[in-house]
């Protein structure tokens, strides 16, 4: 007995080393991911996301990420077209980009995501927007096949699927896939801007892996609604032009980036993790507030169902009043935010901040390298030296939240006040 009592005891030490083994030589590191980016035209001028910017091409996409962005993981998703598909494979054979073995196409030290966004109307329900990740090529061109035979133009962004969004999710998940419902506050063609007033009422809660949270609401807003407690958050740019990318961006800790890492990290394990969820303030989102569809004033109260500048009943609803009549109902007085949920980082874009236009962003990525360095690494006083003190200044604010912000509603951005 004796002998066996060792013996065990010298497996598990010896499993419990090899364990230590394999976390020292994975060792998560921190790497910035933007997971929803769109094509705007193929390399032969095709249109795919026809509100986005021409010179937004999967090759662009990579280079400006790896380049000016330091953004190591991108979701690009309008791969599911053919055209997008044909870009891709003629970057693969020149050997200019390669495919991953954990999934996604490298090119230098940016892994690029497969995935598409698609629109959904359930019979009963409004349109919804959702993000779908597929783990490699072979399995993305196959989706696309799918895609073909329910939506009229498989060429181009974010289609009518003429499918259930249960049957989408079925699909997603049975490639291996990943599946998040897209800027779900907004209000047109979001999950609970436009569509319903549960995550069980169109779609399976089992088989969603994330929530993107959309410019204009954070966790805490979140926080308000009962079916998210146990969901991951993403913030994603939406990006529909290069400056944009970035605009809103994850932080996670993971092995390497790849499609099998974001896995692990939106489901917590093996150490790898989201560790901050970077976005706009709320208050610069274009829909944060209800607006007034005759006049363009914003609401001055959550419960205004008239404007109050000329009276007339034809409003949107703003992102906050829309979580807050979601919470109302569902008896939430106060938002809910689980210890083990990610911090939320009110982060301003280089482009937002007053007195950094594109030549001193220019000077700033020439000295230090890219967008994410100076947000976060670079010290205020090796800013100043280079773009001067006001401008050292205000990203010194955006790093602390303390900028002082104008509301946005009714289409339009909010601003970041000028330093006084």
């Amino acid at each position: 007995m004796a002998d066996k009592a060792m013996a065990d005891k010298a497996m598990a030490d010896k499993a419990k080393a090899d364990k230590a083994k394999a976390e020292r030589e994975i060792a998560p590191a921190r790497v910035f991911a933007d997971l929803h980016l769109h094509i705007g035209r193929t390399e032969r001028g095709e249109p795919v996301k026809i509100s986005g910017s021409r010179d937004l091409t999967f090759r662009n996409i990579a280079h400006e990420a790896a380049v000016r962005k330091g953004i190591s993981l991108l979701g690009v998703i309008d791969c599911h077209s053919p055209g997008v598909q044909r870009d891709i494979e003629e970057l693969l054979t020149r050997g200019e980009m390669t495919e991953e073995a954990g999934g996604g196409i490298r090119y230098r030290d940016t892994v690029i995501l497969l995935g598409a966004e698609i629109e959904v109307k359930d019979a009963g329900f409004g349109i919804a927007h959702h993000l779908a990740y597929l783990p490699d090529f072979a399995a993305m061109r196959d989706f696309t096949g799918w895609l073909a035979k329910h939506m009229r133009n498989v060429q181009l962004s974010s289609q009518r699927l003429y499918a259930p969004a249960r049957e989408l999710q079925a699909e997603v998940k049975g490639r291996g896939g990943l599946f998040i419902p897209a800027h779900i506050f907004t209000p047109h063609r979001s999950l609970f801007g436009s569509c319903s007033d549960r995550l069980g009422d169109t779609l399976d809660p089992g088989m969603v892996d994330a929530v993107e949270l959309g410019l204009s609401s954070d966790s805490r807003m979140a926080g308000y609604i009962p079916d998210l407690d146990g969901l991951p958050f993403v913030t994603n740019s939406d990006a529909h032009s290069l400056a944009k990318i970035g605009r809103e961006y994850n932080e996670l800790r993971l092995a390497e980036p790849s499609f099998k890492e974001l896995s692990l990290a939106l489901r917590g394990a093996d150490g790898r993790e989201i560790t901050a969820n970077y976005g706009l303030n709320p208050v610069l989102g274009k829909y944060h507030r209800t607006y007034c569809l005759s006049c363009g004033s914003l609401a001055e109260a959550e419960d205004q169902e008239r404007c109050v500048q000329c009276g007339s009943p034809k409003q949107v609803r703003g992102v906050l009043d829309r979580i807050m009549e979601l919470g109302e109902q569902a008896g939430r007085q106060t938002p809910f935010v689980p210890d083990n949920r990610p911090r939320y980082v009110y982060q301003v874009p280089l482009e937002f901040v007053p007195g950094i236009g594109r030549k001193t962003l220019d000077k700033l990525l020439d000295q230090f390298g890219t967008e994410m360095s100076i947000l976060h690494d670079v010290p205020a006083e090796a800013i100043a030296e280079t773009a001067g003190e006001a401008a050292a200044a205000m990203i010194a604010s955006a790093r602390l939240g303390t900028l002082a912000l104008q509301t946005g509603g009714g289409g339009k951005y909010g601003k970041v006040a000028p330093r006084q």
